[in-house]
């Protein structure tokens, strides 16, 4: 813990001397726009201060080798989170008009923060002011091929309708934040901004119960996962493969689908995270488009497994066009599509139907996988996992008998085990009785229609 204390202490000494660094490319900005006396001809003359690469902060400059410019756009877009009344010198008014600096850029803050927001004008005032020539050389820094967008480090907010590219908002992202600040980057937080859950369970891969088939399926899955990479980069096919693995898991509820996914993330050490549809989904044209972006946007550069659970809703088969709003849901379709199959890491979709997804889905899946109900033999393992030690068995249960007899899936026998122990603990027993797991099965049955 001391290291680490020391570490932050460290990084934040780095920041005090980069914030530093930066005040006084800001003031120098200003008193060349203004022809005040300066002791720089211009803002580069100011030499940014050494970082320490054993820092996080250092690291991250050391590994992206920032140029000057790089640094100071990264820096402005960092400053609101960090020393945020560094910027209000912004707020100044021309006394020409009595309103803002238009060449400032910036947007005032909304609701509870109501400091200056720079913008992309802003961080192009800094480092050319009214130079036109170098206002272009510097566009690249916010073009969709320059790794500040493609590792979304920075990102310029949209604009308005109709309003100048560069007025859009300089944005990091809260894991960027972290990672240069603390070190410690925090797992997104569910809301309607991060509509997905991350999975989790404490059973272990030698406890999920397969079918044979289903199992040497998933094993791919998992081949891909601990050697895509080599696959792509040492032997040389990512100029003819497409990035990442996408799987569609199908079959009846109950039979391990989100089990799966949750274990392979757990076994190669990625996070899943559930999408849930239902904040996803809108009636709306074009926000489900927006809601799932924001989502591959947060996982694009981490690795995660998105798992998409009944995911019929979202990916279903395109209708036949009769109007305007089936023209936009299978646009919807289509843009899903693309995101899919671009996205680097693993995508899994689950249904309980196969035949329910669009087929422009189903063919570029690298696996299709059937997971069926349970056989006599893994329904029985199942009621052992689920009744092992210290649960003790009344001596008339005999869960060999039980497993033959009655087919349920994996969710429907640990539904069964929740009841028949809560009954065991009610009437203050010892053992699971004959009866109570009976009564459970016979509710499981009532469930899906069936009649034992």
């Amino acid at each position: 813990m001391l290291n680490g204390n020391l570490t932050t202490a460290t990084n934040a000494t780095v920041l005090e001397a980069e914030l530093d660094w930066f005040y006084r490319v800001l003031d120098t900005r200003l008193k060349l726009q203004f022809g005040h006396h300066c002791d720089f001809a211009a803002v580069e003359d100011v030499t940014p201060p050494p970082t320490d690469s054993e820092t996080m902060y250092g690291n991250f400059v050391s590994h992206y080798r920032l140029n000057f410019a790089e640094r100071v756009v990264f820096v402005l877009a960092l400053v609101p989170h960090l020393r945020p009344q560094l910027l209000d010198v912004f707020f100044a008014r021309n006394g020409d008009n009595n309103r803002a600096f238009t060449e400032f850029g910036g947007h005032r803050g909304q609701g509870g923060y109501q400091g200056f927001q720079p913008t992309g004008e802003t961080a192009l005032f800094l480092l050319a002011g009214e130079d036109l020539g170098r206002r272009f050389a510097l566009m690249p820094l916010f073009a969709a091929d320059h790794f500040f967008s493609r590792h979304a480090i920075v990102t310029l907010e949209p604009a308005g309708r109709h309003e100048p590219f560069l007025s859009g908002i300089l944005t990091l992202s809260r894991e960027i934040i972290d990672l240069v600040t603390t070190g410690a980057v925090r797992k997104p937080i569910f809301s309607v901004d991060f509509p997905a859950k991350r999975l989790e369970t404490a059973i272990t891969w030698g406890e999920l119960i397969l079918d044979p088939h289903t199992m040497a399926q998933v094993m791919e899955i998992r081949t891909w996962m601990e050697h895509g990479e080599t696959l792509l980069t040492t032997l040389g096919l990512g100029r003819k493969l497409k990035p990442g693995y996408r799987s569609l898991f199908h079959g009846p509820p109950g039979t391990g689908k989100t089990l799966t996914a949750t274990l392979l993330g757990k076994v190669t050490d990625r996070d899943v995270y559930r999408i849930d549809l239902s904040l996803v989904v809108s009636k709306y044209i074009g926000e489900t488009e927006k809601n799932l972006e924001k989502i591959f946007q947060q996982a694009e550069h981490k690795e995660w497994i998105l798992f998409f659970d009944e995911a019929d809703a979202l990916f279903g088969k395109r209708t036949s066009i009769n109007d305007a709003h089936d023209r936009f849901a299978n646009q919807e379709v289509s843009y899903l599509l693309q995101r899919v199959e671009d996205y680097p890491g693993v995508v899994i979709l689950a249904s309980n139907m196969r035949d329910n997804l669009d087929d422009a889905f189903t063919r570029r899946f690298q696996s299709i996988i059937h997971f069926p109900m349970p056989k006599a033999a893994d329904r029985l393992q199942l009621w052992r996992n689920g009744l092992a030690r210290p649960i003790l068995l009344a001596d008339d249960l005999d869960l060999g008998e039980i497993a033959s007899q009655y087919e349920l899936s994996g969710g429907a026998i640990m539904n069964v085990v929740r009841y028949a122990s809560l009954m065991m603990l009610a009437h203050q027993g010892q053992a699971i009785s004959r009866n109570d797991l009976l009564d459970g099965i016979r509710k499981e049955f009532q469930k899906e229609g069936r009649t034992m």
